[in-house]
């Protein structure tokens, strides 16, 4: 079969599509277990980072980069979905905002901290995501999740490099478990 350069095969279009189809699983899973419990709010921001952290633990897994569009993408639909309640229910936005704030602000700030100290060691998309995920996991949330996903991290780098396939000076995506202790802190909570 003769395609033209426009056009792609549904064989290749399956292998792009092949590694997001956790995202519907897990957001399934999130609904079974949490539907009925949270706010249509923090139900939506939920799902959202459960979604853009599974595109960024992707995207970090095969190029070991977080893009900033993704990043950018997660602060910009994170004001959409806050900006309608403060007109809507000031009192309950002004929570979710101090909330989301604050989270924002640990995740965030400690990976800064991190970044500054290993010189560059982290990465600064790390930092980044950490940031914008603290907007929607919120304060309660992001530290359980920094600490699952850094202890995964050491355990698996320290595995590999005892199974000499890793060395010291070799890097691993921190995304996909920082994305792994995100979701950790929101399905134990």
């Amino acid at each position: 079969m003769i395609e033209d350069n426009n056009t792609i095969s549904a064989t290749a279009r399956l292998r792009l599509l092949l590694p997001y189809v956790g995202i519907p699983i897990l957001i399934t899973a999130f609904f079974i277990l949490y539907v009925r419990q949270l706010s249509v709010y923090m139900t939506l921001l939920y799902v959202l980072m459960i979604a853009f952290g599974y595109v960024i633990a992707v995207t970090d897994l095969k190029t070991k980069k977080i893009p900033n569009r993704l990043i950018l993408a997660m602060f910009s639909v994170w004001v959409l979905i806050v900006f309608p309640l403060i007109l809507i229910n000031i009192d309950l936005a002004m929570g979710l905002i101090i909330n989301s704030v604050v989270g924002m602000l640990i995740g965030g700030g400690v990976f800064l901290l991190v970044y500054i100290a290993s010189r560059k060691g982290l990465g600064g998309g790390d930092v980044k995501f950490m940031a914008a995920a603290g907007l929607y996991i919120g304060f309660g949330q992001v530290i359980p999740a920094m600490l699952y996903g850094t202890v995964l991290a050491a355990l698996t780098g320290i595995t590999l490099m005892l199974f000499r396939k890793l060395t010291r000076k070799d890097t691993i995506p921190l995304a996909p478990f920082l994305y792994i202790g995100i979701l950790l802190a929101i399905f134990w909570q």
